[in-house]
């Protein structure tokens, strides 16, 4: 198989396995056609049905970007992701808890070996537009406008030296202007963008799009696991076991990555913000990955475009929020650092955890444990408050036991259905802070509520009780070869 370095590599292996990657030379508006289309080829996540999980997908003929395709849905199934960093879907938490655990840091080489500087357009151009330059889809036809939404922003802390690279909502406001939207909470450029804002100068940002998948997931990584000091390349360079290759950027005092297919080169400005909507009046931002369409932000901050860099012929990466691709980048990285935690807290009770598709990778866990003796009653819970304390965006966490498919939503709703009592088995847990994009969490909703984004957590405790394991055992079927019978499916 062709090895994976970056997205035209990934997206040659996919052709290489059937079923993973189509094409359409049909021309497609980036406008709501896009991710309109996809929605049905294989959005699935918490996108609204009919969807399902499909094959990733390039558009070659995009309306009003001769020069450039469009490709979506790299990460929109698991199964896919295991074939991008060769690994069992099953044992993927595992490969990110390992890659994180020992991480390779990115090394810088010359702008003259960096495929992603081919082609250089400068903001000092006449006629210059970030908009006709990079084919950002809009979403949804009430979206505020066209966003990266698989941007990875790149940058410095500029009093410790530290670097951090996340994803970031950017919405193209005008030729040279891009607002970018912080989740509150301090994520670390928030906390760089914050120390430039005190010093009154811009912060350098460089925003690299199409790279290698193992970046983007590795990039969605946060604290605790990696704390702020940690960068995130260091991680997807433990993914592949060699370090991600960076480069100087031609306009602005910052590294982006090299292999990019395109590099937007920007200044945050101090103390200048934009209404989100400016443009469309909507009122709505984008689809969000809990399944709602996110509100416009009356003041959001403003990047200044100083430059575009492209590879010869570049291709446009972009994700619908909503989609499974959201589950993919978020889940894998929160169900590497909880089985690390666990794995610190009760060596190996916990046997493995899913970020399921429901809570769109970010709400809701299934944590799967095995019980071996009584004094292991009790631990379950333990596991749930583990998870709970350190990832606050967590809503709900089900327990199941080992010989339940964690990766099989009707399995563990069986568990439920089975193996759960909700006066003994479901724990509330009011007044927790959660994501600030979850609907339910708003006073208007429940007078429990006393401010927005604090919520009642639950764990679902769908284990059996220890001493009644041998009246719950599943029927056992003999364990054969089905390819003798049918060798087509198998």
């Amino acid at each position: 198989m062709v090895k994976v370095k970056d997205l035209r590599t990934a997206l040659e292996r996919l052709a290489e396995i059937p079923g993973q990657l189509v094409e359409t030379n049909v021309e497609a508006d980036p406008h709501a056609e896009i991710s309109g289309v996809y929605r049905y080829v294989g959005a699935g996540g918490t996108v609204m049905r009919p969807t399902r999980e499909g094959p990733a997908m390039i558009f070659n003929n995009v309306k009003g970007h001769p020069d450039a395709r469009v490709a979506i849905g790299l990460l929109a199934s698991r199964r896919r992701v295991g074939y991008l960093l060769d690994e069992a879907p099953e044992r993927l938490g595992f490969k990110l808890m390992e890659a994180v655990s020992n991480p390779i840091e990115p090394v810088e080489i010359p702008q003259s070996e960096a495929k992603c500087q081919e082609i250089v357009h400068l903001s000092t151009d006449p006629d210059f537009d970030v908009r006709k330059l990079v084919p950002a889809p809009t979403n949804t036809e009430e979206d505020a406008g066209p966003y990266i939404t698989m941007g990875l922003c790149y940058a410095t802390d500029p009093e410790t030296g530290e670097k951090d690279v996340t994803i970031h909502r950017l919405c193209l406001q005008g030729k040279d202007i891009i607002s970018m939207y912080f989740v509150p909470g301090g994520r670390h450029l928030d906390i760089f963008r914050e120390k430039y804002a005190k010093m009154g100068k811009p912060m350098p940002i460089s925003v690299s799009i199409g790279v290698d998948p193992a970046i983007c997931i590795a990039s969605c990584f946060e604290s605790p696991t990696t704390p702020l000091g940690y960068n995130e390349l260091a991680c997807a360079g433990g993914l592949r076991g060699e370090p991600v290759e960076l480069t100087r950027c031609k306009t602005i005092d910052e590294l982006c990555i090299a292999n990019a297919e395109y590099v937007v080169e920007c200044e945050l400005a101090p103390g200048e913000f934009i209404r989100e909507d400016i443009n469309t009046n909507t009122g709505k931002a984008m689809p969000e990955f809990p399944g709602y369409i996110g509100a416009a932000l009356p003041e959001v901050p403003v990047l200044k475009v100083k430059a575009v860099t492209t590879r010869k012929s570049p291709i446009m990466q972009t994700v619908i929020g909503p989609s499974e691709e959201h589950v993919s980048m978020a889940g894998l990285p929160t169900e590497a650092s909880i089985l690390l935690m666990e794995r610190r807290a009760l060596n190996d009770f916990v046997q493995n955890v899913y970020c399921a598709p429901f809570g769109g990778g970010k709400y809701a866990a299934v944590i799967q444990v095995k019980k071996s003796a009584p004094i292991d009653e009790g631990k379950q819970r333990q596991a749930a408050l583990l998870a709970f304390s350190a990832f606050r965006e967590l809503k709900h966490v089900f327990l199941v036991d080992e010989d339940v498919d964690l990766f099989d939503v009707n399995d563990v709703i069986w568990a439920m259905t089975t193996r759960f009592q909700a006066d003994v088995d479901l724990i509330p847990i009011p007044g927790v802070r959660l994501h600030p994009l979850e609907p339910s969490s708003a006073p208007a909703y429940s007078p429990s509520i006393r401010h927005h984004g604090i919520a009642c957590k639950a764990i679902f405790d769908c284990t059996v009780p220890f001493e009644q394991k041998d009246r719950f055992k599943r029927c056992v079927f003999k364990d054969l070869d089905p390819a003798k019978w049918v060798p087509e499916l198998f």
